[in-house]
């Protein structure tokens, strides 16, 4: 089973987000995306300074099997990227939601966090996508 960490909002397309203590709110994608994509071999993050809207294509990850684009959770301004990534796309796979992450947001609307779908709900549609 995925580990689906609680304290975390999601997409139903496999993005997870996280408010951060500072305001900031940092985006990446779930165990069960990294698990279907497989071993990933290139990560591509949005650039510092871009304005994100909500459910806008942000990021790209690409495995050996397939590329796909990863979906801003919520509107804002991107504040960090996750530099590691470029020389090691494998941390998505080996820790999604902790070394692994994307991207930072500076949020334009909070309240967009409210609308994502919480650990049990986001669950749901990992268990309805088996």
């Amino acid at each position: 089973m995925s580990s689906i960490p609680s304290d975390l909002k999601y997409l139903d397309s496999h993005e997870w987000a996280r408010l951060e203590s500072d305001g900031s709110v940092t985006i990446g994608i779930s165990d069960h995306a990294q698990g279907s994509l497989g071993d990933l071999v290139f990560v591509e993050v949005p650039e510092v300074g871009r304005t994100l809207a909500k459910g806008g294509a942000a990021a790209v990850v690409e495995s050996v099997k397939a590329a796909s684009d990863v979906y801003s959770p919520i509107s804002g301004e991107v504040i960090a990227t996750n530099e590691a990534l470029g020389a090691s796309p494998e941390l998505v796979n080996q820790d999604p939601y902790g070394a692994g992450w994307l991207f930072k947001l500076k949020p334009s609307n909070t309240g967009e966090l409210a609308q994502l779908l919480d650990a049990p709900a986001y669950e749901k549609v990992v268990e309805a996508a088996h």
